[in-house]
């Protein structure tokens, strides 16, 4: 009843949902089985989240030792509505406050003191299918140092948003036995390709190395269930401590020094300590201030929204007519915001959407209307050629004020995307936080290829 009741209120039928539920719901699970579920990212997705983060010592009691464990799923969940930050990553309060009560206290004899938990010892890394900028490694190999786990993929802005705290460590640390390993585990399914992987630790910077866990295997022996997420381990091969997200950098970087020090390494310089990154003041002053949730473009995922009871991310009923059907859409003139919207004939695949036709005039379009500062897409070329997508804003061209990085302007004031790999584009970066606005992206080639839109509120950055 909850999802009918929700969906409908969106102008979903009942009819199409109950076809749904009963054509797509088993296979959709199963398929997702192996996966990371489908509100994981959306969790650390809102800037200005409070990320879950703790530390690991010797003597925690065995509640304590169990808060890396993820939270369940309906807890995490991105809701377009209201994509405010959770606290579902936070533990359980192990001992809750009790209210006094009018009998008199009970002496209680002495007992065996409760027996105290391990921390817990790091999981070995398991089913790494190729290696970047290091032979194979293994985490019993790296005994004796601290090493620092992160879970990561290259199309995530979040993930891309820490790359600078990591350089930093890895530069000043890797000389006091500092080892980072990225753990590259992919989103979507041309992440899992090699080469695009690697071109993309050359595209920024990455030195350390990474481990393409394409099968989810060492995922899954951490239990994770994030992007970015961060373990770190200490000389004997404990995990210490772990972080979900974005921020708290001076806090692990405080923790890393803490492991080295103990590993003997000599850490007697004052190192200033990074800073979390800066909110828009523009974003941080409005009082009804809401950023758009990352938006994804593909069937499996709108398909698992509505099943499991959430907003889905497209609400176009033609879109629901069946996986790799090619679709004509007709998009209002009023868009709801937070939402994708299609115009023209677009091809509706498990992951991405893409342009059915080759056009002369920018007749076929996706739209959206959003609240945020910046807007990035994950696109790809279906056919693997470069294509240009041209983008507007509330009906007008991008400018320097407002273009995101990726963004070219021509001659005659054209503002562009030139697409020529598989990853993600910064389009947008208003100069402040900015809500309800529409943005437009067309191309006149059958090759454009829509993953999902993610959004931003800091000062700098995507």
């Amino acid at each position: 009843m909850k999802l009918l009741s929700r969906c409908t209120r969106l102008g979903v039928s009942a009819f199409l949902l109950l076809a749904l539920a009963a054509a797509c719901a088993p296979s959709a699970i199963q398929e997702r089985a192996a996966e990371p579920p489908a509100a994981i990212v959306a969790a650390t997705e809102t800037a200005g989240s409070e990320p879950a983060a703790t530390v690991i010592t010797p003597s925690v009691p065995a509640q304590a030792a169990a808060a890396a464990t993820p939270p369940p799923a309906e807890l995490t969940a991105a809701n377009p509505a209201n994509p405010q930050p959770t606290a579902a990553a936070t533990p359980a309060v192990a001992n809750p406050t009790v209210e006094p009560t009018s009998q008199p206290a009970v002496a209680v004899p002495p007992s065996e003191p409760t027996p105290v938990a391990e921390p817990p010892q790091a999981a070995e890394l398991a089913g790494i299918s190729a290696w970047i900028n290091s032979e194979p490694l293994t985490l019993q190999q790296l005994r004796g140092q601290v090493v620092l786990i992160d879970f990561w993929t290259y199309t995530c802005v979040n993930c891309i948003r820490t790359f600078p705290y990591l350089k930093l460590w890895h530069s000043r640390y890797a000389d006091d036995g500092l080892v980072i390993l990225g753990i590259h585990t992919p989103e979507f399914e041309f992440e899992k390709d090699y080469d695009n992987v690697r071109q993309a630790t050359v595209d920024n910077g990455i030195l350390w190395p990474v481990a393409q866990d394409n099968d989810f295997a060492t995922w899954g022996a951490y239990n994770n269930r994030y992007w970015p997420a961060k373990y770190l381990i200490d000389r004997d091969g404990v995990v210490r401590y772990t972080h979900f997200g974005e921020g708290k950098y001076a806090e692990t970087e405080e923790q890393i020094r803490e492991l080295l020090a103990d590993a003997g390494a000599d850490l007697s310089d004052d190192l200033e300590l990074p800073t979390d990154q800066l909110l828009d003041p523009s974003f941080v002053n409005r009082a009804d201030a809401i950023v758009t949730p990352e938006l994804y473009a593909g069937y499996q995922r709108n398909v698992q929204s509505l099943l499991f009871g959430q907003d889905p991310y497209i609400i176009q009923m033609d879109y629901y007519q069946s996986s790799d059907a090619v679709v004509e859409f007709d998009a209002p003139a009023a868009l709801q915001p937070h939402f994708i919207y299609f115009h023209g004939s677009w091809a509706v695949g498990p992951e991405q959407i893409t342009h059915a036709r080759a056009t002369a005039d920018h007749a076929d379009y996706i739209a959206l209307n959003y609240s945020a500062k910046s807007v990035n897409a994950v696109l790809t070329s279906a056919a693997g050629d470069d294509y240009r997508v041209r983008v507007t804003l509330d009906g007008e061209y991008l400018t320097a004020e407002n273009r995101g990085a990726d963004i070219q302007i021509g001659d005659d004031g054209e503002s562009y995307l030139l697409v020529n790999e598989p990853r993600l584009y910064e389009i947008v970066n208003n100069p402040a936080y900015t809500m309800g606005k529409e943005l437009r992206l067309s191309s006149n080639s059958a090759d454009f290829s829509l993953f999902a839109f993610t959004f931003g509120v800091y000062q700098d950055g995507p």
